[in-house]
């Protein structure tokens, strides 16, 4: 069933004497769920897990919208990485006209990290190792550091550094405010 479908009873509207019944109309109206959402049979939920459980598998009880609760595994060695869709055949909602069939339901993963310089040493001797690199050769080599993302700090007061292709040679030239051709 979706949102605004209209189910008829014919006939079987108000009933009197030597007059012809009308219909039942029933509009179905979908109530909002704070955990899923529908999508045609299909339903859909978000779920946060940890970084251990998303490298390490986990285990977690899902109470469905029928009242069944859902134990749901994943297995360690299968990662898990954010924004991740899973998806559970024959839990979404039943089939119009054949409530034996049903859609599926879908997870959508999120992973909390853990917060900077977390056991450092420790991880880098159980993740594989790290690539190897080397720095090319020559003057034009320069090294630069990697920083937090702000969009609200970027060009703040209007003044900042900009991209040379921001840059237009028509700043340099002449014209009101700059310097001009003299006049014969």
């Amino acid at each position: 069933m979706r949102e605004g479908q209209k189910i008829y009873f014919r006939g079987e509207g108000d009933q009197q004497p030597e007059v012809e019944p009308g219909d039942v109309v029933i509009v179905l109206h979908q109530k909002h769920h704070d955990r899923f959402q529908r999508s045609g049979d299909d339903l859909l939920m978000a779920h946060t897990i940890t970084l251990t459980e998303a490298l390490c598998g986990f285990h977690m009880v899902l109470k469905h919208l029928d009242g069944r609760d859902l134990m749901i595994k994943h297995p360690p060695g299968q990662v898990v990485k954010p924004g991740d869709l899973k998806g559970i055949e024959g839990e979404g909602m039943p089939h119009y006209r054949n409530p034996f069939e049903r859609g599926n339901l879908y997870i959508k993963f999120d992973v909390t990290f853990p917060e900077n310089h977390f056991a450092n040493e420790e991880l880098e001797h159980l993740l594989p190792p790290r690539p190897s690199f080397e720095l090319p050769k020559g003057e034009h080599v320069e090294e630069v550091d990697l920083h937090d993302y702000d969009p609200n700090e970027r060009n703040a007061g209007g003044s900042g550094r900009q991209e040379a292709y921001a840059s237009d040679d028509d700043e340099h030239a002449g014209g009101p405010g700059g310097i001009q051709c003299a006049h014969q």
